[in-house]
């Protein structure tokens, strides 16, 4: 006979080795579809999956499950996935960043959460960053029991309103968030490959400029807007560099990406790297129409909006390379 589903833990977390390339990631969202039609991309490296629905059909045995998703990910797909299984997302969340690598399956009961988080160290709770955890810390709070049972006004004055709050009910198994089922996001990305190897410098930030403008007319082409950027560097030799970043507001305005793309350069520290490609990749999209605009006060950014609005209007008519910065053009001429 089935245990009640109450009693047994409906959360599944998954975690992929490292950053998989697109495809394979979506190859992975489609083997969690399989076991449950409620499932929830968290790009690059993880989703979250609904289990009630999977119980009725499967049966009560959610570690069954993972192993499961595990046999079917590493046979079908060559990706040893880390699973996390529990009663909340941050349960599963936890449990799945506990697994060893290469890859496991970790199942927490509703009855063994209380006493499985209290042992672990307060840095290892999902969602306690760094600077949080050497608050928690430098007040002799070292583990997740121990973060349970300081009360939660004391968190809240070491950590804040809202993430003291947050912090102090996770601690305790509490998280009321449910699975809400979401795609792997659409990206879209604009390379350029140089004829001959390149070393960092002017031409290299003229062609990354470059690259911003095409993004950015892309997007607002599309009507949509991206949440973080993806900067690639290939040299020559076949190595390559990769580094994302979130904006700090969506957008797909040229100065938001280019401030952003020239942090991700600055990030990936040359020195006389021999440059063959670069590749930049705007992820997370949503529709525009999605995004609330505030106001600004800045009336020159306010300007520079509307230039670009008419600059895009230009474009379209007279086509794409008919005005733009006059870095990118000198590079060409």
């Amino acid at each position: 006979m089935n245990a009640p589903e109450h009693r047994v833990p409906t959360v599944m977390h998954v975690r992929c080795p490292d950053r998989l390339p697109e495809d394979l990631f979506r190859q992975v969202l489609e083997q969690l579809a399989e076991l449950s039609p409620v499932v929830q991309a968290l790009p690059p490296t993880a989703m979250v999956v609904e289990l009630k629905g999977a119980l009725r059909y499967h049966g009560s045995d959610t570690g069954r499950l993972g192993a499961i998703l595990r046999v079917r990910t590493l046979s079908r797909l060559g990706v040893d996935v880390r699973v996390g299984i529990g009663s909340s997302i941050t349960v599963a969340a936890t449990a799945s960043a506990q697994v060893p690598l290469p890859g496991g399956v970790l199942a927490i009961t509703p009855r063994q959460t209380a006493g499985w988080l209290a042992t672990l160290p307060v840095e290892a709770l999902h969602g306690i960053g760094p600077r949080q955890a050497q608050v928690l810390h430098d007040y002799g709070i070292h583990t997740v029991g121990l973060l349970a049972a300081v009360p939660t006004a004391t968190v809240q004055r070491l950590l804040g309103g809202r993430p003291g709050r947050t912090a102090s009910d996770r601690a305790r198994g509490i998280d009321p968030r449910p699975v809400v089922p979401r795609a792997l996001p659409a990206s879209a990305t604009v390379r350029y490959a140089f004829t001959r190897h390149v070393l960092d410098g002017a031409e290299v930030r003229a062609t990354l400029l470059e690259l911003v403008v095409r993004l950015g007319m892309r997007l607002r082409g599309r009507g949509q807007v991206a949440r973080a950027l993806t900067l690639t560097l290939r040299f020559a030799g076949g190595g390559s560099w990769e580094k994302s970043r979130r904006l700090q507001a969506p957008t797909a305005h040229d100065d938001d990406l280019r401030s952003l793309a020239y942090q991700l350069m600055d990030a990936a520290g040359l020195q006389r790297g021999r440059l063959t490609a670069l590749a930049l990749r705007g992820e997370d999209l949503l529709d525009a129409d999605q995004v609330a605009e505030q106001i600004s006060l800045d009336t020159a950014r306010e300007d520079r909006l509307v230039a670009e609005a008419a600059v895009d209007r230009v474009r379209a008519k007279f086509g794409p390379r008919i005005i733009g910065p006059a870095t990118v053009y000198r590079s060409a001429s």
